[in-house]
C-alpha cells in the first residue's frame, strides 16, 4: 500500500492510498445495515397491526401482549426517525464544511 505524505506545519501526515474496494465494501455494509433495519421496523409494524386486528376480532389472548406489540412498533419507528434525523444532521454538517 502506497502512502502519500502530507505536511501540516512541522509534522508530516501520511495517508494510505486505496483502490476503492474498502469504500465499496463499507458502502454495501452500510446499505445492508439500513435495509435490515427498515425490514425490522416493517415487521414490527406488521406485528403491531396484526395484534390490534386480533384484539378487535376477539382472537387476542391478553391485552398486555397487544400493548407490547404496539409499543415495540412505536419504539422501532421512533428509532428509525431518529436515525434519519442524525443522518440529515451529519449530511448538513458535511455540506457546511468549506474547502
Amino acid at each position: 500500500m502506497e502512502t502519500t505524505p502530507i505536511t501540516s506545519g512541522s509534522l508530516p501526515l501520511t495517508l494510505a492510498k486505496t483502490n476503492g474496494a474498502e469504500v465499496s465494501q463499507a458502502a454495501s455494509s452500510f446499505s445492508d445495515f439500513l435495509q435490515n433495519t427498515i425490514d425490522q421496523v416493517g415487521r414490527a409494524q406488521n406485528e403491531g397491526d396484526k395484534a390490534i386486528l386480533d384484539l378487535q376480532g376477539g382472537q387476542a389472548r391478553n391485552l398486555h401482549e397487544v400493548m407490547i406489540a404496539t409499543e415495540e412498533a412505536d419504539i422501532a419507528i421512533r428509532m428509525l426517525v431518529q436515525m434519519r434525523n442524525k443522518a440529515m444532521e451529519a449530511y448538513n454538517e458535511v455540506m457546511r464544511i468549506q474547502i
